[in-house]
């Protein structure tokens, strides 16, 4: 087949399963926004809150691995399709006048349609792409993060002026809408489950168990931190409005670290690249706590690039250590990270109410830095141009 035609069809899937990400990721972040207001409209403890946001969390991180083994026959089309368009019916339930149980039935079903995007996406793009998978993962990782920036953004400003309820409907509309763009764009056929990476076969035998831990701890990191930022600024003397900055400082750098550092896999190798941001990610966290509030803010988008940007690298190595089943591997590492991001801020926070904010941000801190000694522990299972930067003498070079 003419390889032009290869390049469009690979650039049609990978747009295709970016916007997806993008749109679900956004859904998922913009359920923060609406937190205050359904609190006063239903009388919600702050307990009480977190179990119902827990409803489309909890939902969408247990059922990646059910929904990758239910849905593997579909195409990526049908798949993205199905699961945009739950995730949107969801959204149409809680926005319409059904109370209370309306919006928990409403968040478990965009919970099911959000755990279908992951596994999918993810599969679509190292499918299309082989062995250069490792770039494209980062740039549909990054995706998901200007999801995250634009819907809750777009969801602040309309919702003092239409209310709650449609607000959700407009969002849920955007889904529709961005169902029928995803008909030109991904497959219409089933995909090969086995994805070529250049992996020899065996060789991530037991290397993935260890990727999958490597991945928790670092998504604990993150949310660890998350969690004590705020307060840290306050601390520093900043005010709400310096809290805000602050957090777009760190997000910011977060996308771009996103978009860059899966590239830098692809020039340090997965060893080395991982040892290098979470090494930074250590010493800037503790930075933080012994700099003024000025300083702490110039930090904060550098802070922002190490702290998210090992994602991409990590999530760029699932298909190496899958030992054949990608589909089911990707499913299974989302399912961890995202179990992890719920769990770690009620550990931090437990440690911190034991001792001090001080202590819990160093414990976010102590994590990053535990990374380090364990991703040595991956070198066995990568290939040799994973593992080492690339050029080095005697290595091959990935496609």
């Amino acid at each position: 087949m003419n390889p032009r035609h290869w390049w469009t069809e690979k650039k049609k899937s990978l747009t295709g399963a970016c916007l997806a990400h993008a749109l679900h990721d956004g859904y998922t972040d913009a359920l923060y926004v609406f937190l205050p207001v359904w609190q006063a409209q239903f009388g919600l403890s702050y307990a009480m809150l977190a179990i119902i946001r827990a409803l489309y969390s909890a939902t969408m991180g247990g059922l990646q691995i059910p929904a990758d083994r239910a849905l593997r026959g579909l195409s990526p089309r049908a798949a993205l399709i199905l699961s945009t368009i739950l995730a949107a019916t969801g959204l149409l339930i809680m926005a319409l006048p059904f109370g209370l149980p309306g919006l928990c039935v409403g968040l478990v079903v965009a919970g099911i349609g959000s755990s279908i995007q992951h596994p999918c996406g993810s599969m679509l793009v190292t499918v299309s792409y082989g062995s250069a998978s490792r770039h494209p993962l980062g740039i549909y990782n990054f995706s998901g993060d200007l999801g995250k920036a634009a819907l809750p953004a777009l969801v602040a400003v309309l919702l003092p002026t239409f209310g709650w309820q449609p607000v959700l409907g407009l969002m849920a509309v955007i889904g529709i809408a961005l169902s029928l763009a995803l008909l030109p764009l991904a497959p219409a056929v089933p995909i090969v489950r086995t994805a070529k990476t250049g992996t020899t076969a065996g060789r991530g035998r037991g290397g993935f168990g260890i990727l999958t831990v490597i991945g928790a701890l670092d998504t604990a990191t993150r949310m660890g931190y998350l969690l004590f930022l705020p307060f840290l600024i306050q601390g520093q003397g900043g005010d709400s409005a310096t809290v805000g900055l602050a957090l777009a400082l760190l997000f910011i750098g977060g996308a771009l670290g996103k978009a860059t550092c899966g590239l830098l896999g692809e020039r340090l190798g997965v060893v080395g690249s991982v040892m290098v941001t979470e090494a930074a990610t250590a010493v800037l966290i503790a930075a933080t706590l012994l700099t003024s509030l000025t300083p702490t803010l110039v930090l904060l988008p550098l802070l922002g690039i190490v702290l998210n940007g090992t994602s991409s690298v990590l999530y760029g190595t699932v298909p190496e250590l899958s030992n054949g089943d990608t589909g089911r591997a990707f499913a299974v590492f989302y399912t961890s990270v995202i179990g992890s991001g719920g769990l770690a801020p009620i550990l931090y926070g437990a440690i911190a109410d034991h001792s001090s904010q001080t202590t819990g941000v160093l414990a976010s801190a102590a994590t990053a830095a535990l990374i380090v000694p364990l991703v040595l522990m991956l070198r066995p299972h990568l290939g040799a141009a994973a593992a080492e930067p690339h050029g080095k003498p005697g290595l091959p070079r990935s496609a």
